[in-house]
C-alpha cells in the first residue's frame, strides 16, 4: 500500500507540461514535491498565489508565505501573489485546467463529500464547491477505506456533499481508478504489492475489472 508521499507521487504523474493546477489541503498539497523534471506546470493556491514552488527546507520558512492549509510554500521565479477575491475569479471563469482535492468519501457517478467530517466542527465547504463547479479536471487523493475499514468509494455518498458528477479519476493507498461517465469505478492500477481481490473487498461501489491490472509506476 502506499503512504501519502506515495499518493502525491502518483498522481503527480498526471499534471501535464503547461497546465495550471490548483492543490487542495491535505495530501494534494504534497503534490508539489513531485512534479516530474521538464514538466513546467504553475500551481494556483485558492488563498491567492499563482507560481507555487514545494515546501521550505527547515529554517527557510516565510511565516507569510502559506497554501491554503496554512502550510508554509515557495514562491518560484515569475510566481504572483493577490487577494482571495481575484483568486476564485481565476477558478469560476475555468483558467484552472486541473483541480487535485482530498475527500472523505466518492460516489460511483463521481460525487464527492469532501467537507463535513463526522463528530467535528467544520466551517462549511468553503471554496471546494467552486473548485469542483468550475474546474475541468478533478483527481481525488484519498484513503480507499477509513480508520475502521469501511469503504469510501461508494454506491452513494453518505455524508454532505460538496460537488456532483465532477471527479475524473481517483488515486488511493491502493489503486488509480476512472469514474466512468455512466457510472462506477473502472480499476486502472494497482498499488505495489496489492491484489486486484483486496481492491474489490475494499470497494463499495461499483467495481469494473478488464483484464490484466498493471502495478503503478512510481
Amino acid at each position: 500500500m502506499l503512504d501519502k508521499n506515495g499518493i502525491a507521487k502518483r498522481i503527480a504523474r498526471e499534471v501535464k507540461d503547461g497546465m495550471y493546477v490548483n492543490l487542495g489541503i491535505g495530501i494534494p498539497t504534497l503534490v508539489a514535491n513531485y512534479i516530474p523534471e521538464g514538466v513546467n506546470v504553475v500551481l494556483q493556491s485558492e488563498n491567492g498565489i499563482l507560481g507555487m514552488g514545494p515546501f521550505p527546507f527547515e529554517g527557510e520558512e516565510d511565516a507569510d508565505l502559506i497554501n491554503a492549509g496554512k502550510q508554509t510554500v515557495t514562491l518560484l521565479n515569475g510566481s504572483s501573489v493577490f487577494d482571495s477575491a481575484m483568486s476564485f475569479g481565476m477558478i469560476r471563469s475555468q483558467k484552472v485546467n486541473l483541480t487535485i482535492l482530498g475527500a472523505m468519501e466518492v460516489s460511483e457517478n463521481g460525487d464527492i463529500a469532501n467537507w463535513k467530517i463526522p463528530g467535528k466542527m467544520v466551517k462549511g465547504m468553503g471554496g471546494a464547491m467552486d473548485l469542483v463547479a468550475s474546474a475541468k479536471n478533478i483527481i481525488v487523493a484519498m484513503q480507499h477505506v477509513n480508520k475502521a475499514g469501511e469503504s469510501k468509494l461508494l454506491a452513494k455518498c453518505e455524508l454532505p456533499l460538496t460537488g456532483i458528477k465532477c471527479v475524473k479519476k481517483i488515486v488511493t493507498e491502493l489503486a488509480v481508478l476512472d469514474v466512468l461517465p455512466e457510472g462506477g469505478f473502472r480499476l486502472l492500477e494497482r498499488a505495489p504489492g496489492v491484489s486486484v481481490e483486496q481492491i474489490k473487498n475494499a470497494t463499495a461501489g461499483k467495481l469494473l475489472v478488464e483484464g490484466d491490472i498493471p502495478e503503478m509506476v512510481l
